[in-house]
């Protein structure tokens, strides 16, 4: 499974604005990341001009026609080697290529070694001159104004700077590198595009995960910053000085820009130890050409003057390169790359806990609360391998909410401690309420776990549908655990028979 990343840093090449700038056509059975919004009549004039089997590759200034052979991404000169061109020093990678899960989409590179290799040894060293960050974007400009404002994002930014380049064509130095990213088109390991981009009836292949509303939210979240692209623009720097006149909302659709991204979102690297106008970095050689493990520590690393990856485990020649993608769960894995990984040991769900604002002695429980370091509304992490645990940590939390006689209220308050007083009654009650709550999330999924392991089996299943697939599986998994440790201590309270007891003010769950 292969990913690719990219960084950058300094200017090196800071292009004219120039009136006469075209803004590039792209007419193809899909939408280029990084295209501009389409001139009709030119694309109605070109396709007088092209056959039904030629592909209209866009220009600077105009279109022409290309062959079959002469197939989109064909390049006159591949990404290494113009990387080569341009500073990269002698390294121990290749660039290889394997097919999409999709017919329709193109090949998908990857990084893979291009020698045998040792733990340790430094396979590339990228110049700052080649990786992208928004020390180059904005110039010398300061960006301090322009990130408080909250309303335009560092990879919103980074994701403008590439869609202005690409509107030169061939002109700009970072050609190479944005065909490379058009090729990817932010599909991850699996060769599937974030979910951010999938259509409404593909998102209801996550019915009952917490990652469909995440994939709204973030949507909306993107909309609210292409809303906010004409007001942020005058601050932008050098971008601004360059396009003057090309408002980025009448240059580009909202779909380009979302497009664009979720790209840059896939590719993006956090470099630790650097200034803030550095830390989020495009890396040629990087993510998504990189393979991201969890249970890998190599890492992209800023050294002087570079950004360089020192492997962490031996490798043949031709095996694909893998990197850390960070602490992250698989709903951050699946929404900004793409891909699960279900050897994830940082995998976690949510459970957020409540105190009910309709309790009489909710204001005594919000202080005993605060005492012990919980919140009104608590959320809880649970982890994989540790939901035990969690169930373990919820307990007093849960305890606090059944409290009613005001009496034991007054004895909690003047204690040390999260301890509550606990009869077998309430014990029940807390547990029997946890065990509704995640057999209710477990009855939100519209298929059980074996039928889960059965379309997994299936080899011809969507590849958007298999990942959707594999992380509610995880999920599933992670809820299933969390049931059965709430019915083992069900099982260990001294009388089983003893029913719960009726709490009108119970703690919520959500």
């Amino acid at each position: 499974m292969d990913v690719a990343y990219l960084h950058h840093t300094k200017c090196i090449f800071n292009p004219a604005y120039s009136s006469t700038h075209y803004r590039p056509i792209s007419v193809l059975s899909r939408v280029s990341l990084f295209n501009s919004r389409d001139d009709k009549n030119n694309v109605r004039r070109s396709l007088r001009r092209a056959s039904s089997s030629d592909t209209l590759v866009s220009g600077k200034t105009s279109l022409t026609v290309a062959s079959k052979k002469d197939s989109e991404f064909e390049e006159e000169e591949d990404l290494k080697s113009w990387m080569h061109k341009n500073g990269l020093p002698p390294c121990k990678v290749v660039i290889k290529e394997r097919k999409a899960y999709d017919s329709r989409h193109p090949s998908i590179h990857y990084v893979a070694a291009s020698e045998d290799l040792q733990a340790g040894d430094t396979v590339f060293s990228v110049p700052n001159s080649l990786v992208v960050t928004l020390e180059r974007v904005l110039g010398n400009e300061t960006i301090a104004e322009l990130l408080t404002t909250n309303k335009l994002s560092e990879l919103a930014c980074l994701a403008l700077y590439l869609m202005y380049e690409k509107k030169q064509g061939k002109e700009s130095v970072w050609y190479p590198y944005i065909k490379e990213l058009d090729r990817q088109r932010g599909r991850g390991q699996l060769a599937v595009e974030s979910p951010l981009l999938w259509s409404e009836s593909e998102l209801n292949y996550l019915t009952g995960s917490p990652v469909k509303a995440e994939v709204l939210e973030r949507a909306e979240g993107i909309r609210k910053e292409y809303n906010e692209l004409d007001t942020v623009w005058f601050m932008a720097g050098s971008l601004f000085q360059q396009y003057p006149f090309d408002i980025p909302t009448e240059a580009f659709s909202f779909e380009i820009f979302k497009q664009a991204f979720v790209a840059v979102q896939s590719c993006v690297v956090h470099l630790q130890k650097v200034s803030l106008a550095r830390r989020f970095a495009l890396v040629p050689l990087g993510p998504p050409l990189l393979t991201y493990r969890s249970n890998c520590k190599a890492m992209l690393t800023a050294v002087d003057g570079a950004v360089q990856l020192v492997v962490d485990r031996p490798y043949i020649a031709g095996q694909s390169i893998v990197v850390w993608c960070g602490p992250q769960p698989n709903s951050k894995l699946l929404i900004n790359y793409g891909f699960v990984d279900e050897d994830n040991s940082y995998d976690r769900l949510v459970v957020e806990a409540a105190l009910n604002t309709e309790d009489p002695q909710y204001q005594d429980k919000r202080l005993v609360a605060q005492r012990n370091g919980k919140l009104t509304i608590q959320t809880f992490q649970v982890n994989v391998g540790k939901e035990r645990e969690t169930v373990l940590d919820m307990l007093p939390y849960m305890r606090l909410g059944y409290v009613s006689d005001p009496s034991e209220m007054q004895s909690v308050l003047s204690s040390q401690g999260p301890v509550c007083p606990v009869s077998s009654c309430m014990e029940h009650a807390v547990l029997d309420q946890l065990a509704t709550y995640f057999r209710e999330r477990l009855s939100g999924y519209p298929t059980t776990l074996s039928e889960d392991e059965a379309m997994l089996a299936d080899c011809d299943i969507d590849p958007k549908k298999r990942v959707a697939t594999q992380l509610i599986r995880c999920e599933k998994k992670i809820l299933s655990r969390c049931l059965q440790a709430t019915v083992d201590l069900i099982n260990q309270l001294p009388d089983a028979s003893t029913s719960p007891c009726p709490v009108p003010y119970a703690p919520l769950l959500r």
